[in-house]
C-alpha cells in the first residue's frame, strides 16, 4: 500500500508498505484524507526528533475496515476522525479525565508497519499518511457519514489543539480578551475557539496581511502584521495571548502583552532545546504561562462535539481546507505548507 515514509533523511511516497491486522482494542482504518500539519514537517527537518523509518501523518479521518477483539463503539464501515492520544483509560491521569498527561501516550511508538521485511515505526500513534493504519480503539471516534472526511480529519489535531485550548485549557471566558500570535492551522482554530468562548476583542497577528480575510471569517475582531500595534487595541492588556508560531521571541511578546492576571498559552513547537527569557517580576500580577498538550483534550468527547459544532454551522472545517492533494503530490503539498500559502493542505488517497 501507498504511505508517506520519513527515513531519517528525507520523506518519500512509496507504494510497498504494510500493515498488520488489528489485535485486541485496535481498529484498521482505511484512510480517506490527513491534514499536512507543521508537526509532520518538524519530525522531517529534526524539530522533532523521531526514530526512523517512520511513517508520517497524525491528523486523518477514514472508514473502518475491521476491528479487534474487544472492540464494540465502532464498526466496519463507520466514518471515524483519528486522535493522536493511544491513552490507557486505566491509570490515574485517565481517571481524572486528563487523557493529554498519559504517560502511555507519550514517547511509546509502535511499529505495526513493515516495508520489505523490515518493522517501520509509526508516527504519533497515528501514521494517517498511509492507504491504511492501526489505532488503538480510543483513538477512533464515530462521526456523522455526511460531514467530508477532507474536512473530518483536520479535527484530529489542529481543531483539538486550537480550540482545546481556547475551551479546555486558557478556559477563555465571556467578554474577555483574547490575542492570537500566528494565523496558521493552529491559530486559526484558537480565533474560532475565542468567538465560540465569546471573547469580547479577539486580535491575530500574523506578518502575512494575506492571512487577514481568513482570520476574520474565524473570528478576529483585530488583525495586525506585527505585536507591536497590539497595546493600541488592547492599551492594558490582553487576558489570554496565544502563541502560535513556536519562536521564543514570540513567547516572550506573549508574555509582555498580559494584562494583570492574564495567561500565555504555548501552542507552538520550537526546537526542543529552545529556552525562553522573561522578566520575572512581571509575573507577580497574577499572570501565568501556560503548556498546552493537545489542547487538553478528551478526543472521544471533543470529536462527537466538534462534528456537533459543524453540523450545526457553528464550528468551521471546510473552510480550513485551502487545497487537497493526492498523496503522490505530497512534496509539492510541503513546499506550499512551508511557503505559508495554504492554512491547511489535506493529503487524499
Amino acid at each position: 500500500m501507498r504511505g508517506v515514509l520519513f527515513d531519517g533523511k528525507r520523506a518519500e511516497v512509496v507504494d510497498d508498505l504494510q500493515v498488520r491486522e488489528p489485535g485486541p482494542g485496535e481498529v484498521l482504518v482505511a484512510v480517506a484524507a490527513a491534514g499536512l500539519c507543521h508537526s509532520d514537517l518538524s519530525v522531517i527537518d529534526g524539530t522533532i526528533p523521531f526514530p526512523a523509518p517512520v511513517v508520517l501523518g497524525h491528523e486523518g479521518a477514514g472508514v473502518v475496515a475491521e476491528v479487534g477483539a474487544g472492540v464494540t463503539h465502532v464498526v466496519p464501515g463507520d466514518h471515524v476522525a483519528l486522535s493522536t492520544l493511544a491513552s490507557c483509560g486505566a491509570c490515574a491521569e485517565c481517571d481524572r479525565g486528563r487523557p493529554t498527561m498519559c504517560r502511555r501516550t507519550i514517547g511509546r511508538p509502535g511499529r505495526p508497519f513493515t516495508r520489505a521485511g523490515r518493522p517501520v515505526h509509526q508516527f504519533a500513534s497515528n501514521s494517517a499518511f498511509a492507504e491504511r493504519t492501526v489505532v488503538k480503539a480510543v483513538q477512533a471516534v464515530r462521526i456523522p457519514k455526511d460531514i467530508p472526511l477532507t474536512s473530518a480529519a483536520l479535527i484530529g489535531c489542529g481543531v483539538l489543539t486550537g480550540v482545546g485550548a481556547v475551551l479546555n485549557r486558557a478556559r477563555v471566558g465571556f467578554g474577555e480578551s483574547v490575542v492570537v500570535i500566528g494565523a496558521g492551522g493552529i491559530g486559526l482554530n484558537v480565533l474560532q475557539g475565542a468567538r465560540l468562548a465569546g471573547a469580547l476583542r479577539i486580535v491575530a497577528v500574523d506578518a502575512n496581511p494575506g492571512k487577514e480575510e481568513m482570520a476574520r471569517r474565524f473570528g478576529a475582531t483585530h488583525f495586525l502584521t506585527s505585536v507591536d500595534g497590539v497595546r493600541e487595541v488592547l492599551p492594558t492588556g490582553a487576558d489570554h495571548v496565544f502563541e502560535c508560531v513556536g519562536r521564543v521571541e514570540l513567547v516572550r511578546a506573549a508574555i509582555d502583552l498580559l494584562d494583570r492576571h492574564g495567561q500565555a498559552v504555548l501552542l507552538g513547537m520550537p526546537a526542543a532545546t529552545a529556552e525562553a527569557s522573561f522578566v520575572v517580576s512581571s509575573l507577580f500580577l497574577d499572570k501565568s504561562i501556560l503548556g498546552c498538550r493537545y489542547g487538553a483534550s478528551r478526543p472521544q468527547r471533543d470529536i462527537a462535539l466538534y462534528a456537533t459544532l459543524y453540523t450545526e454551522g457553528r464550528l468551521l472545517l471546510d473552510e480550513l481546507v485551502t487545497r487537497t492533494y493526492p498523496v503522490e503530490d505530497f512534496e509539492k503539498a510541503t513546499e506550499d505548507a512551508e511557503a505559508g500559502r495554504v492554512a491547511r493542505g489535506v493529503l487524499t488517497f
